[in-house]
């Protein structure tokens, strides 16, 4: 019989460490790849796996994450499936905001006694994975478990900024530490593959990705008032609940940081990348009714672009396009995310700012960018040169920011002809 699956996607908080890219929206509504968003890689993998019925919560600059699962996800009339939205509300019951993971889940339980399921599988909206959940599921009924957590190695280095955990030969949880300080990890190492321990990833990392049966789940949030997962109900819960550990050995990223979040992009544009997106499980997002993009004498090396795009460039190299991007004659590109724009230019205004020397959106003529970011609808004038580099100290302006020697030009900024950043 096939297991009852409800998931829940958490629409995360204020994303801090990606600003400048969440001054205007949440993480999950970040754009990558070209095309994307954060959010479509978790929904993707729930359809994928044939869980269809998904729910997403919601809370800070939430806009353009409503707007855009609301432009993407229909179903007929005939299937029971849905991607509907559960926005942080305040009622007579409770007058906060969700003040965390577990807090979120709890606040939304009511709105889940309408349907039927067995289990409650809960996601993160800013990671970046292909996953079938349902051998993840598989083995959360094979054990009997109360709660299944998705695991992966990582090294030393990494640890400390994820959830460790050990476990014993058959997999259940005997001890959790939340973002453990390097001078205890000798103590946390866990039994993981030969491969991974070669790289030396000898610590169980929480990914965020959990599995509970649904009458524990109700159980934990009687037992715990606690507002977070995994700084206090999984391992408060030890001991209580049967928890167990699913070791995932495929590609899985947390994209929490402007480093993590470049990284990840660019990585796509590699011969063989860790993240495939020309596979058989798909990644889903908004159909959008543009047309092919169009590459007048450019060299290009290693670059995708999304649709409907207009490229006069010099050269593109190591560089993600977004949609309906614009760069002009003369401009390259050098491991850079351009995301695109939102809606296109008149082209009699472009003449008009072209004669006037005013920028146009997109990039004009004669720049050249290098390891930055550029965020929607951003207007480059011509003979503009951003140069980002690990010699640059963190800094935010008016129209970018610098984070880990990245320039971030941020949403809707204006870079005049001329100008030179840093």
């Amino acid at each position: 019989m096939k297991p009852s699956v409800i998931s829940i996607v958490l629409g995360g908080g204020r994303g801090t460490r990606l600003f400048p890219l969440t001054y205007s929206r949440s993480k999950p509504a970040v754009p990558i790849a070209g095309k994307y968003r954060l959010v479509d890689i978790p929904i993707s993998n729930c359809l994928n796996s044939g869980f269809n019925r998904i729910l997403v919560l919601t809370q800070f600059n939430s806009a353009s994450l409503n707007s855009h699962i609301k432009n993407s996800y229909h179903f007929d009339i005939f299937s029971k499936g849905f991607v509907d939205i559960l926005a942080a509300e305040q009622n007579v019951e409770n007058d906060q905001w969700y003040q965390g993971t577990a807090d979120a889940v709890r606040q939304s339980m009511k709105h889940l006694d309408k349907y039927e399921y067995d289990y409650i599988l809960i996601l993160s909206g800013d990671q970046l994975y292909q996953m079938d959940f349902r051998a993840m599921i598989d083995f959360h009924c094979n054990n009997e478990a109360d709660i299944t957590i998705a695991t992966i190695p990582v090294n030393w280095q990494d640890a400390p900024g994820f959830g460790i955990l050990k476990a014993d030969d058959d997999g259940n949880i005997n001890s959790f530490i939340e973002k453990p300080s390097r001078d205890v990890l000798d103590d946390w190492k866990s039994e993981v593959s030969e491969k991974s321990r070669s790289e030396g990833k000898e610590f169980l990392a929480s990914m965020g990705i959990y599995v509970f049966s649904k009458n524990m789940l109700k159980k934990m949030f009687d037992n715990d008032p606690g507002d977070d997962f995994g700084g206090e109900l999984i391992p408060n819960g030890i001991g209580t609940f049967k928890m167990i550990s699913y070791q995932y050995d495929g590609y899985w990223t947390d994209i929490g940081t402007i480093q993590s979040f470049f990284d990840a992009n660019l990585e796509l544009t590699q011969d063989f990348p860790k993240f495939n997106l020309f596979s058989h499980s798909p990644i889903y997002t908004r159909a959008r009714m543009l047309p092919p993009s169009k590459i007048l004498g450019s060299y290009v090396s290693k670059a995708i672009f999304g649709d409907g795009c207009v490229v006069m460039a010099d050269k593109i190299e190591n560089s993600i396009v977004g949609n309906r991007s614009r760069i002009d004659k003369g401009s390259t590109l050098i491991n850079t995310y351009m995301m695109g724009a939102d809606y296109y230019q008149d082209t009699k205004e472009i003449v008009i700012n072209d004669q006037k020397g005013t920028a146009n959106l997109g990039v004009g003529k004669y720049c050249y960018i290098e390891r930055a970011i550029l965020d929607k609808n951003c207007r480059i004038g011509d003979n503009v040169r951003i140069i980002g580099g690990k010699h640059l100290q963190d800094g935010d302006y008016d129209t970018h920011s610098i984070k880990d020697g990245i320039v971030v030009v941020k949403k809707n900024a204006v870079i005049h002809p001329g100008t030179i950043i840093p």
